[in-house]
């Protein structure tokens, strides 16, 4: 069952991260149904280059986990705080992951609320990076976790895909290169999707000239 799941993440970024929808993140008692993610590349000579990933200048000891199988947890501290969670996707060799940026609590909604003590209400407690990293508890030390091992405390569960028509793209949020790449997909339906926040830092996308 673990090999069928890492089969279907060992595909392109994109259709990798249309394939996490839906899916359930669990972290202990907490149950996460992911509603909001967002893809990368890897490496410039590899078959997905993507200068805005972690992996775009190729492998360090940070971004090692991107290398290998699918299915593998990568985390890393966002403004020195907030604990973002990836999942490794692509096939093995060839660096890609997809950020899981939202999420629905649907279990263990008592503990996340007492770590996610100012969120408003239940659809913010897993709302962007930061707060799903703090909602599931999940720290720098599970790094590099199996998310397939039926034994572990993290655990992805795969889920029928939502169908297309109920899936949104557009461009990734906070990059400063590659903006206009629209490997952010999210459903709609969902309270717990973020809001696009371009980076400031992101040149202007060059104006549309009309023929006259």
């Amino acid at each position: 069952m673990a090999k069928v799941c890492v089969d279907q993440l060992a595909v392109a970024p994109p259709a990798a991260a249309r394939r996490l929808l839906g899916a359930t993140l669990w972290s202990g008692a907490v149950g996460v149904r992911i509603v909001e993610v967002e893809a990368y590349g890897g490496e410039p000579d590899g078959p997905w280059p993507d200068p805005a990933s972690h992996s775009g200048r190729g492998p360090t000891k940070r971004n090692a986990v991107m290398f290998g199988p699918a299915g593998t947890l990568y985390v890393y501290l966002s403004y020195g705080m907030h604990t973002c969670l990836n999942v490794t996707t692509g096939v093995d060799g060839n660096a890609s992951a997809t950020l899981l940026r939202s999420g629905e609590v649907i279990a263990g909604i008592e503990v996340a609320r007492e770590r996610r003590r100012a969120a408003k209400s239940d659809a913010g407690l897993a709302r962007g990076p930061g707060n799903l990293g703090s909602a599931t508890g999940i720290t720098l030390g599970d790094y590099g976790t199996d998310l397939f091992d039926p034994s572990s405390p993290i655990r992805l569960e795969l889920h029928a895909p939502p169908p297309k028509r109920e899936i949104a793209s557009g461009p990734r949020v906070g990059v400063s290169v590659a903006a206009e790449v629209a490997w952010r997909f999210w459903l709609p339906a969902s309270a717990a999707v973020s809001a696009y926040r371009r980076s400031p830092r992101a040149p202007l996308p060059a104006p549309v000239r009309r023929s006259r």
